[in-house]
């Protein structure tokens, strides 16, 4: 019973360390996913800036004309 007892709390012992390293990966993770988040919000505003900044190639203007042989 006490072999028993002392398998069990090995066992135990070596899940929760599991667990915890486990959870600082989650956590890196999710650390990681956040900043790729905010990289990627920032390019998409630098990418629309630069779109509005060029004549002619996606302003709003340039969808609402109608083509030349009308």
């Amino acid at each position: 019973m006490e072999e028993k007892l002392v398998e069990l709390e090995t066992k135990f012992s070596y899940q929760e360390d599991l667990l915890s390293a486990l959870n600082e990966v989650v956590i890196r993770q999710q650390r990681q996913l956040d900043e790729l988040l905010r990289q990627m919000s920032a390019v998409k505003e630098q990418l629309q800036e630069a779109i509005e900044r060029v004549p002619g190639e996606g302003g709003e203007s340039d969808q609402n004309e109608k083509p030349p042989h009308y």
